[in-house]
């Protein structure tokens, strides 16, 4: 996806400080932005507008504003960007916990927008990644796991070497056109009925 084809929504309450953003994305040639003043209301805009990024500018949070944001942010899988004026280390870790990929305190030009527009979502995409890749190792242990646990079960049950056990697992598994670790599993679960 084109930087420049990113459907953006800016919530601001405040009018001008809104409009500082709103030009800095537009002069670095963004055009589908949609700014908004009401926090209330704002996780329906979200699902009908669809939005490829999110900016959140907050002059003077207060904790009620902020718990709200992050409550939505922590439902919507998008990078997010945060201005906010003032900020404490309990703010800064509240917002990365809620999956906010930039937070900048004191930072609001409209020349700062850009790079930091590309910064968020380099950082959503690369921390997505890592996130995924996290996922698959985790899966690909638990298959393992099962893989090993059948290959036991049969060991005992058929009097198999442990390359045999994993072979009859292989060759039930193309036979069957399904994966190594779903003909593992019935293994398993046979196994834990049968005793």
């Amino acid at each position: 996806m084109l930087h420049s084809d990113l459907t953006i929504l800016v919530l601001d309450e405040n009018a001008i400080r809104a409009s500082i953003i709103e030009e800095g994305l537009r002069e670095a040639g963004h055009h589908r932005v949609t700014v908004i003043h009401e926090v209330n209301g704002v996780a329906r805009i979200i699902d009908t507008l669809r939005p490829d990024v999110i900016i959140i500018d907050i002059e003077n949070p207060n904790r009620d504003m902020m718990e709200h944001l992050f409550q939505l942010t922590r439902a919507v899988s998008r990078p997010i960007a945060m201005f906010v004026d003032r900020s404490d280390t309990a703010s800064i870790e509240a917002a990365v916990e809620a999956g906010v990929s930039a937070y900048i305190v004191d930072g609001l030009k409209k020349e700062r927008v850009k790079p930091i527009l590309d910064m968020t979502v380099s950082r959503f995409n690369a921390f997505s990644r890592l996130q995924r890749e996290l996922a698959d190792a985790r899966s690909a242990l638990e298959d393992r796991k099962v893989i090993e646990r059948a290959k036991g079960i049969l060991m005992k049950m058929r009097g198999l070497s442990e390359e045999d056990a994993f072979g009859l697992l292989r060759q039930t598994a193309m036979n069957e056109k399904k994966k190594m670790s779903e003909i593992a599993q019935s293994v398993v679960t046979a196994a834990g009925l049968l005793m």
